[in-house]
């Protein structure tokens, strides 16, 4: 009888050691996701930052075009470096436009 004692306690203990060792398993499974989870949500958060900063920069940088090819900016260039003028309104000749029509 004491032989069938010794065997089942072996057998409970080598039970307890493996649920053991499975939870052991999954809690550093969930630890492992979760740490994943956390750094791929960091990494994404620094992404939508840079994506916003880079978008300011665009915006910022539309501006400056649009205000360097304005009127007021390229008039007093052309007058300078190209010595070129506006028209008076007696110099402007209006050209009749040729008929696309054939005899």
């Amino acid at each position: 009888m004491a032989k069938g004692r010794v065997g089942s306690a072996g057998r409970g203990r080598i039970r307890f050691v493996l649920v053991l060792l499975g939870f052991l398993l999954i809690a550093v499974g969930v630890i492992l996701r979760r740490s994943y989870g956390i750094a791929s949500a960091r990494e994404l958060q620094d992404l939508e930052a840079r994506r916003a900063a880079l978008m300011a920069a665009r915006l910022r940088l539309e501006g400056d075009v649009r205000a360097a090819a304005s009127r007021a900016v390229l008039q007093p260039i052309a007058e300078q470096r190209l010595r070129m003028r506006v028209p008076a309104d007696s110099q402007v000749i209006i050209l009749p436009r040729a008929s696309n029509e054939r005899p």
